[in-house]
């Protein structure tokens, strides 16, 4: 998970204000005051719940489809004698020192042609990654679904320990890897790593499955988008073995959001009002990025500034934020889902006719986005090195 292995998944140039229903609107993050310490992460967010929300009779939606959990979501994890491991990527110490050192020269070697903005998107996924702990925690504080030992027979346990598993190779392949390259200070990135675990994240999942499942499909997808592009750059840059390892993740990405858009398809069909509420419910708010508390203990706003150079190299876009919607409609076919209610419906109207309202919205975004002031903006991941941002 994770994007963005992890790209914002709303970009930070996206819309200034866009129709969600009521009073909600997508909203660019508010900079926080030149007077905050920026030695603290930021503050939490919005969406603290406390109880949970979910009704004994939804609890039991969840404990009825374990077994169909173990026939058509557990299949998707791989054995682990099947799957890749990180040291497969990277050079080998187990070498003679002469060999095993030339190995990382030409790692090094490779590196040369990718600009420092890549080095910026490439840690901040890593980073995010690297949170795991945190996404295991909240998918286990969901009713119906929750870890309850440590090791659950629980199908749904079974499901996030599996996924939780797999998902941890990822930051350790990339975070190896750029410490093996050179062109990071390590430092920063291990302390913005422990600032981001310790903030935790709080995305609006209210300990409500249904909400978190609607979540994992779409992060899922946008980090499947986001490591993918970052595997195009690679190659384009000439660094053959990182556009590998990107792709590589992205392909598990992609079996995991095949998993978390599957489960929802079951709840369409056998709750389809609750179900069709819950995707309601996550697009009216903003599915923020479970980075979103980033911090380097310098940079007050640093997941803005790195979320701007993502959409700016073309890792994340609003455009991919549009088509990841438009995929989960088609797949979920929800403008065809029937057995709705009054307020099933209505969400159902408003999430289906989201990305031509948001299409009308982008030309004008993408004018005022050109009338911003370029600046340079140091980030402490590249030696507090500077790129030019618009924002």
């Amino acid at each position: 998970m994770e994007i963005l292995a992890f790209s914002n998944i709303i970009p930070a140039t996206a819309l200034a204000s866009m129709p969600c229903g009521g009073a909600t609107t997508f909203r660019r993050p508010k900079p926080i005051s030149a007077a905050a310490n920026a030695k603290q992460p930021p503050s939490r967010s919005r969406h603290q719940k406390l109880t949970h929300q979910m009704p004994p009779e939804k609890v039991e939606v969840f404990k009825s489809l374990e077994s169909w959990a173990s026939r058509f979501v557990l299949p998707l994890v791989k054995p682990v004698d099947k799957c890749w491991q990180p040291s497969e990527f990277l050079p080998n110490p187990a070498k003679p020192a002469d060999d095993f050192m030339d190995e990382v020269k030409a790692l090094r070697d490779r590196t040369i042609g990718l600009p420092d903005e890549y080095f910026v998107v490439l840690v901040g996924d890593m980073i995010t990654e690297e949170a795991l702990p945190t996404y295991q925690s909240m998918i286990n504080t969901c009713d119906g679904v929750r870890e309850e030992s440590g090791a659950s027979p629980c199908q749904w346990a079974a499901w996030v320990r599996s996924w939780a598993a797999e998902e941890n190779r990822h930051g350790d392949l990339l975070r190896t890897y750029l410490y093996l390259s050179g062109r990071v200070d390590m430092l920063m990135v291990e302390r913005t790593t422990q600032h981001l675990i310790r903030a935790g994240a709080d995305i609006g999942l209210d300990n409500n499955p249904y909400l978190t499942f609607v979540y994992t499909s779409f992060q899922e997808r946008a980090t499947f988008v986001s490591h993918g592009n970052t595997a195009r750059l690679a190659k384009k840059a000439g660094d053959p073995i990182l556009a590998s390892i990107c792709g590589t993740i992205a392909t598990d990405e992609k079996r995991h959001e095949n998993a978390y858009v599957r489960i929802v398809e079951k709840l369409l069909e056998v709750d389809p009002n609750d179900t069709m509420l819950a995707i309601g419910n996550m697009m009216r708010k903003r599915i923020t990025m479970p980075g979103h508390l980033m911090c380097d203990g310098q940079d007050p706003i640093l997941f803005q500034h790195f979320s701007v150079v993502a959409e700016q190299i073309g890792v994340y876009t609003i455009d991919d934020y549009m088509e990841i919607l438009e995929f989960l409609i088609g797949r979920w076919r929800l403008e065809k889902l029937d057995g709705l209610k009054g307020d099933g419906r209505r969400e159902q109207e408003y999430v289906c006719s989201l990305p031509t309202r948001m299409r009308k919205l982008q030309e004008q975004a993408v004018e005022r986005g050109r009338k911003m002031e370029p600046h340079e903006q140091k980030f402490s991941w590249i030696f507090n090195r500077e790129v030019t941002i618009q924002v």
